[in-house]
């Protein structure tokens, strides 16, 4: 097949040759098919001579049959005010451009003295875009408005270090646990310890979690215990299930149900409603010690937890049957997680591998990005109140922001430059 011949094909897409009859001759194709051969066989060639210069005078010297194609009528012209014909329903939904995650900190921050045990939660990110961090025996706060840096308490030696830190729902007040076994309420807007709980727990609070007017601290002692922070007489409920350190504790989105992870690898959902004396499931699969505890915002009964160092499997479960969804292992302790608000995704933090940040993508599992910088195991990690921003802190005396789950709806501001020591203005820890 020639050029010409190819584009002309390909111009109008023909897969088949359909006869048609408008163009055809009948009588003289039946006159070719049947008595022209006849005439042929029997007759003399000067006959045939004759009859050959007779069909070319009278145009009956054709070959062709069947007519394969000819010219398409035109359209009808539409009415007026007749409107086109509406297209055909999309078969695909419109494609939606991937974002782009930048796979390193927007900003770096220098945290001296963080304690560098996997066992403590020393972030937290409060609703008033406040982040507080607990570095040795002092809380400092971070203000993510205008950057600005305070030392909210320091405690003496013998009380410390500070093994806990959490915000309340309104922003303001700021839950301490001590080594010392004591949980201190802080008012961070007048610098001023409110409250102190002692005798509750017989060692350390590693582990602190807030429900409206209730805070639930987790200690070493295994405990866990319900404090209404309204009244004078405190402690209003408990749970018993854990017979080594409370290292994670978190409340539903419902506040219904509380989830807690201890060093005995075992996972508890308690029912706030089924009283104090028995768990709602007792969820058996890990192998280390279970930190890393997240609520799916999308799916109230689904949670998320990571396994320690000799685990490093992060399991979902259904709280509502206590079945283990689904089970991933990759390679290395988890710190802690953390759901996207926006997209169908998780982040998890690590240690003893590569010390990194994963991004993935639920519930396929499918890595979406993994974010380096720390030269040690991620600590903590604390998410901003718009969603967007993660802040993690690791072993290697860091404080790193990541712009992982998106952009503010807000206007965009431009990402400032990196600051280091940015509590150079408290003189303790210069």
């Amino acid at each position: 097949m020639n050029g010409t011949d190819s584009s002309r094909v390909s111009r109008h897409q023909f897969d088949r040759f359909i006869p048609n009859r408008s163009a055809m001759d009948f009588d003289y194709a039946h006159f070719a098919l049947t008595e022209g051969r006849k005439v042929e066989e029997c007759s003399s060639p000067s006959k045939l001579a004759y009859r050959t210069r007779l069909a070319e005078t009278m145009n009956l010297n054709r070959s062709r049959i069947l007519a394969f194609r000819n010219k398409p009528p035109p359209p009808p012209p539409l009415l007026p005010g007749a409107h086109s014909p509406s297209p055909l329903p999309q078969q695909f939904k419109p494609f939606k451009p991937r974002r782009h995650i930048p796979l390193a900190p927007e900003r770096t921050l220098d945290a001296p003295d963080i304690v560098d045990d996997f066992y403590l939660n020393l972030l937290d990110w409060g609703s008033a875009n406040v982040l507080a961090i607990a570095l040795g025996n002092s809380i400092f706060l971070w203000d993510a408005s205008s950057s600005s840096v305070s030392e909210l308490m320091a405690v003496d030696e013998e009380k410390g270090p500070v093994t806990s830190v959490s915000w309340a729902p309104d922003g303001r007040h700021v839950a301490v646990g001590l080594d010392c076994s004591q949980v201190q309420i802080w008012d961070s807007e007048a610098n001023r310890l409110l409250r102190t709980f002692s005798g509750c727990h017989h060692s350390r609070v590693g582990s602190l979690a807030w429900n409206n007017h209730i805070l639930t601290t987790g200690g070493l002692d295994g405990k866990i215990i319900n404090n209404d922070v309204r009244v004078s007489s405190h402690v209003v409920g408990s749970y018993k299930g854990h017979s080594l350190e409370v290292c994670g504790l978190k409340w539903s989105g419902s506040g219904q149900q509380l989830a807690s992870g201890g060093n005995d690898s075992l996972v508890h959902v308690w029912d706030r409603c089924m009283g104090s004396t028995q768990w709602m499931h007792r969820l058996r699969g890990h192998t280390a010690a279970v930190k890393a505890l997240a609520w799916c915002p999308f799916q109230s009964n689904l949670l998320a937890t990571g396994g320690g160092g000799e685990d490093g499997k992060i399991k979902f479960w259904n709280t509502h049957t206590g079945a283990c969804l689904n089970s991933v292992d990759n390679g290395s302790q988890v710190s802690c997680l953390l759901w996207s608000h926006r997209e169908r995704e998780l982040l998890s933090s690590h240690g003893s591998m590569q010390d990194q940040l994963t991004l993935w993508k639920y519930p396929s599992m499918v890595k979406v990005a993994e974010l380096s910088g720390h030269t040690s195991r991620v600590l903590c990690m604390a998410q901003s109140p718009d969603g967007c921003t993660v802040a993690s802190a690791g072993g290697d005396e860091t404080l790193r922001f990541w712009n992982v789950f998106g952009t503010p709806e807000t206007a965009k501001k431009p990402a400032p430059d990196r600051v280091h020591e940015p509590f150079s203005n408290v003189s303790r820890i210069r």
